[in-house]
């Protein structure tokens, strides 16, 4: 997991009512502290490139930085960044090795759906 007083940049898409939802959620438990930023994917002027990343690429799941430049991606964006708010506890149990990879394949399904899914 990061360290607590570690920055992660979540990449995240604006247009999507479900991602700014959980944005905002985790602004609120950041509590000001700087330890989550975010940048919004559907953004005039976002660079994926900026991340080593491509439009596409970056399209298809939610990504991050950590404050050490690694680039996640998929669920390990929200273990690291519930890490970050002092609640990793809640996310743990989709990282442990018999629930992984359900979750990880659930969170790609919701991913690949997530404009059905909100009305987009």
């Amino acid at each position: 997991m990061s360290e607590p007083s570690q920055t992660i940049t979540i990449l995240f898409d604006g247009a999507c009512p479900l991602c700014k939802r959980e944005v905002r959620a985790l602004e609120r438990l950041d509590g000001g502290r700087g330890r989550i930023a975010f940048e919004d994917i559907a953004a005039t002027g976002f660079q994926p490139s900026a991340y080593g990343l491509d439009r596409e690429t970056v399209n298809l799941r939610i990504h991050a930085r950590l404050g050490n430049g690694r680039v996640i991606e998929g669920m390990e964006v929200f273990r690291q960044a519930y890490a970050a708010v002092g609640l990793g506890w809640l996310m743990a149990p989709t990282g442990w090795p018999l629930l992984k990879p359900v979750f990880d394949a659930f969170y790609r399904w919701f991913a690949r759906n997530r404009h059905r899914l909100t009305g987009r």
